[in-house]
């Protein structure tokens, strides 16, 4: 037994085994990389809740629409010529449209207009997408949710869902009226088509008379698949006459190697045993088929499995893959981890040139994983697209070789807005990107759990990272910025009298002998801003809190960041206290030889209307001078201030507490918003990490530990 071990401190550092290859020039290893995000309120209006949910594309990939549920309504998108996404507008629907999909210029949308639970009722909508206009309605007799059209364009499957009450009997089944399947036989005019039933009742174990389809998907021979979530079962049936061809419990997956426990670590040496239970379902070949396993009231198994569509047999199953790469891009949910994890919800198959990928959306990671199943039974992880939160449709649109990922989750309250985002295949290496800020991910690790980076350091050859009390104990991080993606190769716990320490740790400066950290207090819980001295293996060796009259102002808005100068600790108060003047914050000055605190005012920005503006770190830029970041609290179109200033402290002369505070003098250094927007997804509220090493300037975004947020972690390269 270590000494950690001894201490109680449980250090998690695994070479999971997951690995995503660099592009190749062969194009055996192409990557998707992001161009383009879309919020779809531009379609309407800021103030509306609004949420891209399924989505369609025409032939040409050049028109988006998209199912707008909350509104009411299917939204319209374009591309332009970089291709970026541009909104087209709106067409109000009759109830809620769950499912879209195109044909010959025709728009069919699955609507439901169920008055209840049990009396569920439902239409196909088709619209012409040249005039918008509704061309013809057909009753579904219940309430649907997945629509997929044939590949020789002559039938439309509907999964006709007829879903529980939640809230009745804890959501068990059954829960009448039963659902099924509805073929719709596109031939003539489409007022001319027909709509026919085929009943799923009496096929699974769990529940045999209230099937609850789920998805459709169909294939070359017009064999349509079903999923029957809440029922763990998956049907196969014959499009031309309906008839059930084969069906099979979808099964139950053991796991190994999950985060089981919510305590704010990232520790995967759980198990989890649990039915499928699958959402989306797709073919990888004709006889091959693969579900996302996202699981319901009776669990889920983090996984996405493939099954001989025949037999039933499982050839594949993902095991921990979906997790662990959620885990090395610093986009693990650990706040789900007693549930279902990143909780893999969507899967869509396409055939990109000579390859053929499958994308599964992982709902609470906001993660794509993107495999290579040119061998539909060995499917190759290659890489991880970060998305907006609660990815929910995949449509991949190979004619452009893009992919557009749908996120649904819409709350202006949290500055999160449901969005598209547009990817393109590419054969660049993902470190030229890099370079432009454009590639994800920037920062990766060797099985370390991260997220929530609140501070940098340049430490030797290396940067040193703290994440916040998103997760506990406090860490050390070590961050290799030479590679591409940057690597977090090791992890140090912060502990104190031998035991590990929970700070809200918001900066770090590193010294030759340890660090200096800064601990974000909050009055409200009964916390205190505090500079803490640590050696070289993050043993704290001093805690020096603010001197009483200051601390006495202090507000939930405390210290966000330190750094050495020579004899002085330096530490950032992120917005004003009570003893500062109206636009100020402060800079606070501590001498470790006398232990004298000393203050300074610090001129903020104008905050944009509604929000406000403070400081998230600093760093030394040499002997004299201060690198400050600051930034508004605007995610997004709205964000102006994101900005790095250089402050001068040769002539600077702060004074102790009491006295009237100099007012510092600030000069522009960067602006990050063009480095924020490059890498087409919404630019970031909070980029808190700042560092210069090697001459260069990098720069850490906070994700939140993926609370209310997109949950991207982001290594900015801002150049030298």
């Amino acid at each position: 037994m270590n000494r950690l071990q001894q201490t109680g401190v449980l250090v998690v550092t695994l070479a999971l085994a997951v690995t995503v290859p660099a592009a190749s020039a062969r194009g055996e290893d192409q990557r998707f990389q992001r161009v383009s995000t879309l919020p779809v309120y531009l379609n309407s209006s800021p103030d509306e809740h609004t949420a891209a949910e399924i989505a369609a594309a025409t032939p040409d990939g050049r028109t988006v629409v998209y199912t707008d549920s909350p509104a009411e309504r299917i939204g319209f998108a374009g591309v332009d010529d970089h291709g970026g996404l541009v909104p087209q507008g709106v067409l109000p629907m009759p109830g809620e449209p769950t499912s879209v999909d195109i044909r010959d210029g025709l728009a069919l949308v699955a609507v439901n207009t169920s008055e209840s639970f049990t009396a569920p009722s439902g239409v196909l909508q088709v619209v012409d997408l040249a005039s918008r206009q509704v061309v013809a309605t057909h009753e579904l007799g219940g309430q649907p949710d997945s629509i997929d059209i044939s590949p020789d364009g002559r039938y439309a499957a509907i999964a006709v869902e007829n879903e529980r009450d939640e809230d009745v009997n804890d959501g068990a089944l059954p829960q009448p009226p039963a659902g099924f399947l509805a073929i719709a036989d596109l031939t003539g005019a489409p007022a001319d088509w027909s709509v026919r039933r085929t009943e799923l009742t009496g096929l699974a174990a769990v529940a045999p008379e209230d099937p609850e389809p789920e998805y459709v998907s169909i294939n070359s021979r017009n064999e349509v698949a079903v999923t029957l979530q809440e029922n763990n079962h998956l049907v196969v049936a014959d499009l031309a006459t309906g008839a059930v061809r084969r069906h099979f419990s979808a099964g139950v997956a053991t796991v190994d190697g999950v985060d089981t426990v919510e305590d704010g670590r990232i520790d995967p040496r759980g198990v989890v045993t649990a039915p499928r239970e699958p959402d989306a379902v797709g073919w990888l070949d004709d006889r091959t088929l693969a579900t996302a396993d996202e699981g319901d009231y009776q669990g889920g198994s983090r996984t996405w499995t493939a099954f001989d569509a025949r037999s039933g047999e499982v050839v594949f199953s993902s095991g921990a893959d979906l997790e662990n790469l959620a885990i090395r891009q610093g986009q693990y949910p650990e706040g789900r981890a007693e549930n279902k994890g990143v909780e893999p919800e969507g899967l869509a198959v396409a055939t990109y040139g000579e390859h053929r990928y499958a994308f599964v959306g992982l709902e609470r990671a906001n993660l794509v994983a993107v495999y290579n199943v040119d061998n539909p039974r060995k499917p190759r992880l290659v890489q991880g697209l970060p998305t907006g939160v609660g990815p929910e449709g995949l449509l991949p649109i190979p004619a452009r070789g893009a992919l557009v990922v749908s996120a649904e989750e819409d709350s202006a309250d949290d500055k999160v807005r449901s969005s598209l985002s547009r990817y393109q295949l590419t054969s660049e290496p993902l470190a030229s990107s890099l370079q432009r800020n454009e590639g994800a991910p920037s920062i990766t690790s060797r099985g370390i759990g991260f997220g929530a980076l609140s501070g940098l350091s340049a430490d030797g050859r290396h940067l040193a990272a703290v994440t916040d009390d998103a997760y506990t104990p406090s860490r050390i991080l070590t961050v290799d910025v030479n590679r591409a993606p940057a690597t977090v190769l090791r992890e140090k716990v912060v502990t104190k009298d031998g035991q590990p320490v929970s700070y809200d740790l918001e900066g770090i400066a590193a010294t030759r002998g340890g660090y200096w950290l800064a601990v974000e207090g909050d009055p409200g819980k009964g916390t205190e801003n505090l500079l803490v001295r640590t050696d070289d293996r993050g043993r704290v060796q001093q805690e020096v809190p603010l001197p009483g009259t200051i601390a006495a102002g202090a507000t939930s808005n405390g210290f966000e960041g330190v750094a050495v100068l020579g004899e002085h600790v330096w530490a950032a108060v992120q917005r004003g206290w009570k003893d500062n003047q109206p636009g100020q914050t402060t800079l606070a000055r501590y001498t470790p030889a006398t232990g004298e605190w000393a203050f300074a005012a610090y001129p903020l920005d104008a905050a944009p209307a509604g929000g406000w503006v403070g400081l998230s770190e600093l760093t030394a830029l040499d002997s004299h001078t201060l690198l400050v970041l600051e930034r508004d609290n605007r995610r997004g179109a709205q964000a102006q201030v994101k900005k790095v200033y250089k402050v001068d402290t040769s002539s600077l002369v702060p004074v102790p507490a009491g006295s009237l505070k100099p007012l510092v003098g600030k000069q522009e250094h960067r602006d990050l918003l063009p480095a924020l927007r490059a890498g087409g997804g919404v630019v970031a509220d909070k980029p808190e990490g700042l560092a210069v090493a090697g001459g260069e300037l990098f720069a850490a975004v906070d994700n939140d530990g993926l609370e209310d947020a997109p949950g991207e972690s982001v290594l900015l390269r801002l150049g030298r």
